[in-house]
């Protein structure tokens, strides 16, 4: 049976302020990104959202990003590799920790935002990524955008003795070179639950993508991104899932078929 992961960014309230509907959408997604206190949550966020991911069955990950609370990460801060590097490891370790007090396993490592799409293609900062990843816990998966950086991103995790697994988004749109469209660009976020669970349903079952300018790229997906920070969130997983698993696909946390 082909299997496929959805996963989402979740554990980034700080303080008083909530972001995200964690608790609706955590039912319906298979991996969680948890945010590390760089970009967004803190340590009481990471507790309860790590408890919440094992409650729920769901594969727990480290989210870490810039240290930019007021740009919530999206900012490009200037930073050489050994920085970023440690930035990483850091932020990986503190997930790790409140794995540790749950008694669950930290199954991957996903970049967050500016450190992400800064990261694409740019073979320093996977490295400074990967050495962290693989400093921390050799047995910890690294994902990444998936398409024409496939390549060099596994060739990288494969000399550092790590797992990669691809991701695709279903509710963003792509450039034609396999890219995120600018959040700044006009239909980049998609909102309507039908579109992107027909897009997610071609990921899933083709690997294949409709580019902005109506190109098809196909590329290795081993699992879908959703958003659970909109209005719109928790029916746009729902719908999503249930298409995949009406076509016979299998939803399932990464960490179970990535080798």
């Amino acid at each position: 049976m082909k299997r496929i992961d959805l996963n989402c960014d979740m554990g980034e309230s700080f303080g008083a302020w909530t972001m995200g509907m964690d608790g609706e959408v955590i039912r319906h997604v298979t991996s969680a990104n948890i945010a590390c206190g760089f970009h967004a949550g803190d340590p009481r966020v990471m507790y309860k959202t790590v408890k919440l991911a094992k409650d729920n069955g769901v594969g727990v990950g480290a989210h870490p990003g810039y240290p930019d609370l007021v740009g919530f990460g999206r900012r490009n801060l200037d930073c050489t590799p050994d920085e970023v590097r440690d930035y990483v490891a850091y932020q990986v370790g503190a997930v790790k920790a409140f794995c540790a007090i749950h008694g669950v396993k930290l199954q991957h490592v996903k970049p967050h935002g500016s450190l992400y799409n800064m990261s694409v293609g740019n073979e320093s900062m996977i490295r400074a990524i990967v050495e962290a990843i693989a400093g921390v816990d050799k047995d910890v998966i690294y994902l990444a955008l998936g398409g024409a950086q496939a390549p060099l991103v596994t060739r990288i995790a494969n000399e550092a003795g790590i797992r990669v697994a691809f991701e695709a988004f279903p509710d963003r749109a792509y450039t034609p070179e396999g890219t995120l469209a600018p959040r700044s660009l006009a239909g980049a976020v998609i909102k309507d639950p039908k579109t992107a669970a027909e897009r997610a349903l071609r990921m899933a079952k083709e690997g294949r993508i409709v580019a902005v300018d109506g190109s098809v790229l196909t590329m290795r997906i081993d699992t879908i991104c959703v958003h659970g920070d909109n209005p719109s969130a928790v029916e746009l997983v729902r719908t999503i899932r249930s298409s995949i698993e009406a076509e016979g696909i299998s939803v399932v946390p990464m960490g179970s078929f990535i080798k």
